[in-house]
C-alpha cells in the first residue's frame, strides 16, 4: 500500500507510537483498534503496518521503550558514597521520572496482562533489573547497619509501589509543591527500612 501523501517514517512512526499510548492509557488495549491509531494519526488503517506488526508489537514496544529509557536514566544517576544516599536518590529520581510520564506508567502497570507470554517475559525482565538495583541499596543498607529488612525483595516492592502511589493522586498546582511531596515520601521510606 502507497504511503500517504507527506508521510515520513522518522515522523509518522512516533506518532503512531504517541497515538497509540495515549490511546491504550485512555480506553485501555483492550478497547482500541488500529483504525483508532490510525485515525488519531491521520493515516488509513492499512498503512500502520509499514511502522508495526500488529497492536501486540505496538503494545510491546511502547512498554519496552519506557523500561529501557528508565534503566538507561536509573544507570546514569551518579553513585552515592552510602546506601541512605543512594536510597533518598532513588527516591527522588522514581518520583520525578515517572511524573513526567503518566501515560507510559499507567500501561506499564495496567497493560501487563495484555501482552503475550514471550513479551511479557521480556518487559518483566526489565522490571527485575530495575527492581534488583533497589533492592541492592536496601541490601546495602542492611550491610551497613542503617536498614533493618525482614525480606529484601518485599520491601523492594513495597518501596515502588508506594512511590508509584504519587502518580495516581498528584496534581501540579496542588496543596503541595512536588519537592515538598518528594520530602513527605523520603521519609516514610527511610522510616519504613531504618534499623
Amino acid at each position: 500500500m502507497a504511503r500517504t501523501q507527506g508521510s515520513h517514517s522518522d515522523i509518522t512512526g512516533p506518532r503512531i507510537r504517541k497515538a497509540a499510548l495515549h490511546l491504550f492509557a485512555r480506553y485501555g488495549y483492550a478497547a482500541v483498534s488500529m483504525r483508532q491509531i490510525a485515525a488519531e494519526v491521520g493515516v488509513q488503517a492499512g498503512a500502520l503496518y509499514n511502522y508495526t506488526p500488529d497492536k501486540q508489537s505496538l503494545l510491546y514496544r511502547l512498554m519496552r521503550d519506557h523500561m529501557e529509557e528508565l534503566l538507561a536514566a536509573q544507570k546514569a544517576l551518579p553513585s552515592q558514597d552510602c546506601a541512605l544516599d543512594a536510597l533518598r536518590q532513588f527516591v527522588g529520581f522514581h518520583i520525578r521520572f515517572h511524573m513526567q510520564r503518566p501515560e507510559e506508567v499507567f500501561i506499564a502497570y495496567m497493560e501487563l496482562r495484555n501482552l503475550t507470554p514471550e513479551n511479557f517475559a521480556e518487559i518483566e525482565a526489565l522490571r527485575r533489573d530495575y527492581e534488583d538495583a533497589l533492592q541492592g541499596i536496601l541490601v546495602a543498607g542492611q550491610a551497613e547497619g542503617v536498614f533493618a529488612l525482614q525480606d529484601a525483595k518485599i520491601a523492594t516492592l513495597a518501596v515502588i509501589a508506594m512511590l508509584n502511589g504519587v502518580m495516581t493522586w498528584y496534581r501540579a498546582g496542588g496543596r503541595l509543591s512536588l519537592d515538598q511531596v518528594e520530602r513527605i515520601y523520603w521519609d516514610m521510606v527511610r522510616k519504613a527500612v531504618a534499623a
